[in-house]
């Protein structure tokens, strides 16, 4: 498979009162086109801050990341970022939010229009368009959030917590329909969560970082006997309990 990110040896340090505190420590990995990749670990380790300079929003102390080949040196068009609330503008309107990204980026054409109609009408807002983000339910406004980002048709999609500021019934529903649309749509997803659950039943690998400084501790590949299963149907399913209690003990160990 075509490889579409590879992180290289980063290390990410501050200055603190009391001296250099080190948050990441020589972390490497690669992700290919189409894979969906989580990233777990003890709270405080860093997920968040190593999906902002995969970003290009940090640079790194040390190491480098690399997009198609590419150095990523600040902000880039090809990714996408969704962070954990959905920051939908209020005053607009469900439609004026999803090209919200392309006038940002001056790439709203009559073509990516077009195609942010076509993603409206695909994933059942398009009757919503000209409502306002507050008369929308959560699920529908994160599936807004989603179709935004998905306008400006990045390379690869970042997941920072995305579904944490949902409640666990909305939440279940929501990775269900966004993991359809991304496969749908084929995308390649990195996705910061503290959900093991939700790692596992998204994900086609888990990447578990240590306590901080944090590094790589495991990397488990998630395979279930049905390819074809939905996140839902996953957390029912035997291996589901398996990869649970594996990782759960590997983040106890350092906790």
């Amino acid at each position: 498979m075509e490889e579409i990110l590879k992180v290289e040896q980063i290390s990410q340090t501050y200055q603190a009162e009391n001296g250099e505190l080190t948050a990441l420590e020589e972390i490497s990995f690669s992700v290919e086109k189409g894979e969906f990749v989580s990233i777990v670990g003890p709270s405080g380790c860093g997920k968040s801050t190593l999906l902002s300079i995969v970003a290009g929003m940090i640079r790194p102390t040390y190491g480098r990341v690399l997009l198609q080949g590419e150095p990523v040196e600040g902000i880039s068009p090809h990714i996408g970022y969704m962070l954990q609330r959905d920051n939908l503008l209020e005053w607009r309107s469900i439609y004026q939010n999803a090209v919200l990204g392309l006038e940002i980026r001056n790439m709203l054409t009559r073509e990516t229009a077009a195609y942010t109609e076509s993603l409206l009408k695909a994933y059942g807002l398009w009757d919503f368009r000209d409502k306002y983000p507050s008369q929308l339910s959560g699920g529908m406004r994160q599936r807004a959030a989603l179709i935004r980002t998905l306008a400006i048709k990045p390379e690869i999609f970042l997941l920072d917590e995305a579904f944490s500021a949902l409640d666990y019934q909305t939440r279940l529903a929501v990775t269900d329909d966004v993991y359809h649309i991304l496969k749908l749509e084929q995308k390649t997803i990195l996705m910061v969560t503290h959900d093991i659950s939700e790692s596992i039943s998204m994900s086609d690998r888990v990447i578990v970082l240590s306590r901080r400084p944090a590094h790589i501790a495991r990397t488990m590949e998630i395979h279930f006997t049905d390819p074809d299963l939905t996140p839902l149907q996953r957390r029912e399913q035997r291996e589901f309990q398996e990869y649970f209690n594996t990782i759960w003990r590997e983040l106890d160990v350092h906790v």
